[in-house]
């Protein structure tokens, strides 16, 4: 028997992605029937032949993914690494099954389960209960070996009390605690797992950190996709590097990491346009941020220097109140820090604006940094409203201090990120003897 769970051969994904015509200043009645009649024409025709019906007056063709070939072996623990958009989703929603490849050839052995986004394979108006039987069975697995299993899913999903409690009226939280669960616990041969550490508590993610090695151990094979470098150090050996769909780097996985590390910092420039960036964590639109940008000519800053850039916001209506807030990532995309600015400004409907925020003396650690920012209102004691967040952006250097000999100071990347203030130290018998002189 081969020993590949998982092999991919030049295997190619394509989207059809239509695009609005720019329009004329004037345009006559008869140019807008004939326009919309070679669409309907269009559409039509692309539906009785089957292909995807696409919206817009032009179209084109997106390749998610192209030639993509590499190899798992069974009991592999395999990472999947990129930036935003470099085709990791498609990649796996593929080796699901949920779409079919353009081009290319794909051979699974064994059972495959999937935990690409919160509550995948979930029917809403279901229960827990019963989601976890119809998931079990989606699986190939008999209802004895599903009763097995279900106590230590449900005392690791922690929903005990909602059970029997359709799941369209969990939090976020509860249902990727629940799909977790189910995916990690009936034992499939081969599970893909796409950020499940996005969502859900501290607590949560260290327990899914050690139900995954648990699952490693026993011999299982596993593809994981996150932007958090620490945790694909710390559960894979291997791993790929997707860049705009194409396989840059297959390599042992700290060699991967420091190859997109590196595209990364090559990736870097001064002016981020997220006009049209798609948003992980919307908000609620009353304001959307437009432009983030640095105000120098390089985004380094010194050891000691406050951390600054500018950021442009559209009001969509009217708001009396506007305050930024920020998180520092680490290199490897742990969050390092948070924080945010008072409410200061109001904004007409239609207002654009550009905002200079600053993070004062913020003593990080020298190394590579990027950003999350959002823009809304509220408080620690009233809570947050968010209009935009945009992650993954803003990446920024930190240059160690001069030392004492004028020299750079070294600083290794595994010693943390925040340099502390100098400690204060007293002699306690010294100040005792000094009270007492006084006294």
């Amino acid at each position: 028997m081969s020993d590949i769970a998982i092999s991919v051969e030049n295997l190619s994904k394509s989207y059809l992605v239509g695009h609005s015509a720019e329009r004329e200043s004037y345009t006559a009645l008869r140019d807008i029937i004939a326009r919309h009649a070679h669409n309907l024409a269009r559409k039509t025709k692309d539906m009785l032949g089957g292909r995807q019906i696409v919206q817009g007056d032009e179209i084109e063709e997106f390749w998610a993914l192209k030639d993509v070939s590499f190899e798992v072996k069974r009991g592999e623990v395999l990472g999947v690494i990129g930036r935003n958009g470099a085709g990791k989703s498609t990649l796996l929603k593929v080796l699901s099954r949920i779409t079919e490849p353009t081009k290319g050839r794909i051979r699974i052995v064994g059972r495959v389960a999937s935990l690409l986004e919160v509550g995948t394979g979930f029917h809403p108006e279901l229960t827990g209960r019963e989601n976890i039987y119809l998931n079990g069975a989606i699986l190939g697995m008999p209802r004895r070996e599903i009763n097995r299993k279900f106590d230590e899913i449900v005392d690791f999903a922690e929903v005990e009390k909602f059970l029997d409690t359709p799941v369209k009226r969990y939090s976020s939280g509860m249902y990727v605690r629940l799909a977790f669960a189910v995916a990690a616990h009936l034992e499939p041969e081969i599970l893909i797992v796409d950020e499940v550490l996005a969502v859900g508590d501290v607590q949560f993610q260290k327990k899914c950190l050690g139900k995954m090695q648990d699952v490693t151990s026993q011999g299982r094979t596993v593809l994981f996709v996150s932007h958090n470098m620490a945790a694909i150090e710390q559960l894979t050996q291997r791993s790929i590097l997707l860049k705009k769909g194409e396989l840059v780097c297959c390599d042992n996985t700290d060699i991967v990491v420091n190859n997109y590390l590196g595209h990364a910092q090559a990736a870097e420039d001064l002016e981020f346009d997220v006009e049209k960036t798609p948003r992980r964590c919307p908000g609620n639109e009353a304001a959307r941020i437009l432009q983030l940008r640095f105000d120098r000519q390089a985004p380094v800053f010194a050891f000691d220097e406050d951390f600054s850039f500018v950021a442009r916001v559209r009001a969509n209506v009217e708001i009396d109140r506007l305050r930024t807030s920020m998180t520092v990532f680490g290199e490897d995309g742990s969050p390092i820090g948070c924080c945010s600015g008072p409410e200061f400004t109001r904004m007409a409907a239609g207002e654009v604006r550009d905002y200079r925020v600053a993070l004062l003396n913020p003593r990080l650690a020298p190394g590579k940094y990027h950003c999350g920012v959002s823009i809304g209102h509220g408080d620690n004691l009233k809570g947050f409203t968010d209009y935009d967040v945009v992650l993954d952006t803003l990446n920024f250097d930190v240059r160690p201090q001069v030392g004492e000999g004028g020299t750079l100071s070294r600083w290794e990347r595994a010693w943390g990120s925040i340099c502390f203030g100098p400690l204060s130290q007293s002699d306690l018998a010294a100040s005792a003897s000094a009270k007492a002189k006084e006294g």
